[in-house]
Order: C-alpha cells, then sequence, then structure tokens
C-alpha cells in the first residue's frame, strides 16, 4: 500500500473524494475499540495520536496498536512508518488534528469528561467524534462549544474486522461535517449508514433487541447457547448468532446499552437477570475467557 501524502491540513470543504483524510488524527481513549479505530486510520495513511489517562495505559495502547499492525504485516499489508504512530497522557497532542474521536467506556459522564478534553486541545475546524453505540450525540453535544463540528462515529468490535461504521448526525450537527465524516469511513475502507441521533440508533437498538431475547430464552431454558445461535445462523443466515455476538462485544458492553435503552424506550429493553449475574461474576464474554460460551487463546 501506499501512504498518501498526509502533510496538509484537512480541508472539510473538499473532503468529497474516498482518498481524503484528516493528516493527523486523534483518538482518546486505546483499549480494544480505541486501538481498533487507530489501527484502521493508520492503514489508510493518517498520523494518529492515541492519549489515555496516564503513561502506563499509553503504553498498553500502543502495545495494542503495535499488535494489531503486525497481524495485518502478516497479511501482507504495507504499513506506515513507526513516528505514524504516537502515544501519551496528553490531550495537547491533538492539537493539529483534524479528526478527534473519543473512544472510552460506553458510560455517559466519562464520555462527557473525555469530550471537554478533547475539545480544549483541538482547533476551531476540527471535527470531534463520539464512538458510542447508544448515548444521545445531542445530550453529548449540549456540553460542548461547537456542537456544530460533533457528531457520533460508531464503530464496531472487533474494528479490523467490521466493514460497518454508524455515522451519527445530531440536532446541530453541520451537513459538511457529515459529508466529510462519510467520505472519511470510506477512506479507511468501510461503510458507512447515516443515521438520526435516536436511542441507540440503528444498529444497537436492534442487535441488543435480539439480544436480550436470546438471553431470555436461554434462561428460560428454550435451547442451549449453542442452538439459539444456531437457529439465527442457519435459519435466518445471520453470520453470528445473538449470544456468540454478546460474547464477543462484552457482556458489560451490552449491559450499558440495554440500560441506556431501557431508560428511553421502557421494559421492552429490560436486562434480564442472567445478563446482570454474569457481569456481576466479571463473565464478560471473550475478553474474560468466559460469557455464553468459553473462549481460549
Amino acid at each position: 500500500m501506499t501512504l498518501p501524502d498526509t502533510t496538509s491540513a484537512p480541508d472539510i470543504a473538499n473532503a468529497g473524494s474516498p482518498a481524503s483524510l484528516p493528516a493527523t488524527v486523534g483518538v482518546l481513549g486505546g483499549g480494544r475499540m480505541g486501538a481498533g479505530i487507530a489501527h484502521a486510520f493508520l492503514l489508510a495513511g493518517a498520523r494518529v495520536h492515541v492519549v489515555e489517562r496516564d503513561a502506563a495505559a499509553a503504553g498498553q495502547a500502543r502495545e495494542r496498536v503495535e499488535t494489531a499492525l503486525a497481524r495485518s504485516v502478516e497479511r501482507g499489508t504495507k504499513i506506515p512508518d513507526a513516528d505514524f504512530l504516537t502515544t501519551g497522557d496528553d490531550a495537547d497532542a491533538f492539537a493539529e488534528a483534524g479528526l478527534v474521536i473519543e473512544a472510552v467506556p460506553e458510560d455517559r459522564d466519562l464520555k462527557l469528561d473525555a469530550l471537554a478534553r478533547i475539545e480544549g486541545a483541538v482547533r476551531g475546524d476540527a471535527v470531534v467524534a463520539s464512538n458510542t453505540s447508544s448515548i444521545s450525540i445531542d445530550a453529548l453535544a449540549a456540553s460542548l462549544g461547537r456542537p456544530e463540528r460533533f457528531l457520533g462515529l460508531h464503530f464496531f468490535n472487533p474494528v479490523p474486522a467490521s466493514a460497518l461504521v454508524e455515522v451519527v448526525t445530531g440536532s446541530a450537527t453541520l451537513p459538511g461535517v457529515v459529508s466529510a465524516a462519510t467520505n472519511w469511513v470510506e477512506a479507511i475502507g468501510k461503510t458507512a449508514v447515516v443515521v438520526r441521533d435516536a436511542p441507540g440508533f440503528a444498529s444497537s437498538r436492534l442487535g441488543v433487541a435480539l439480544g436480550l431475547e436470546a438471553i431470555r430464552m436461554l434462561e428460560e431454558g428454550v435451547a442451549s447457547a449453542h442452538d439459539i445461535d444456531t437457529a439465527m445462523e442457519l435459519g435466518y443466515r445471520h453470520p453470528m448468532g445473538p449470544l456468540r455476538t454478546t460474547d464477543i462485544v462484552g457482556l458489560d458492553v451490552r449491559l450499558g446499552i440495554a440500560e441506556e435503552l431501557e431508560r428511553a424506550f421502557g421494559a421492552r429493553f429490560t436486562p434480564p437477570a442472567l445478563l446482570r449475574e454474569l457481569v456481576a461474576q466479571g463473565h464478560l464474554g471473550r475478553k474474560t475467557g468466559r460469557g455464553f460460551y468459553e473462549w481460549s487463546e
């Protein structure tokens, strides 16, 4: 892969071609999702700054991204030079970024703090995005000084294998920002769907509804986890059943989204007791080795 020239600042007004990318992209939060997002933009030729809460967490974030890049090399993908990636704990590193994405855990207060930290560091023409999977973009935008340059970019886990990004528009988001974000999604080799700000957007609302019902069926002894998933995979051609998907997403993540949707829509999104029990026991899915399935390295 030949890397594009990344020396010029992004021009949102002219971000009309799939090749357009900000020269520098920032990611606040270097966990599984943040590292995956950083990996995607690095492969597309952007310089990426990943900022974490402290130096130790920043080092772990760098290790995650470098591991993902190494896997790309194993698959024959050419990757950028090492200096295209920087990590640290100072949000001032975002000063030259044209796009900064927060990728902290799905907690409203954490995200509000992260977005305030970002907006205090970026230049006035930068686009700020949240990777939230369920929290209202307008609710997050209410605390920002430039809500017109803010939107949701909902990536899916695992980011390298996922083809989709939801572009979530707030009521104040400028059309040019939506257009630029859509082009950027295409530039990193993914497909964008544009949705209006609503609880759970499109994917989380539908995916969680299916997942919660599958958990209730398991709880009631209707069928085993394997047979419930197989029914959806073979009967409806889902690439993966709802319980295995929940394990990959993370039971804690699914619980947080369900609680957010329950506040918005009521009892139809009330989390099943089994989900709460597994999360309380620390069985969060693939990342902990056990959820609805047993996982091994």
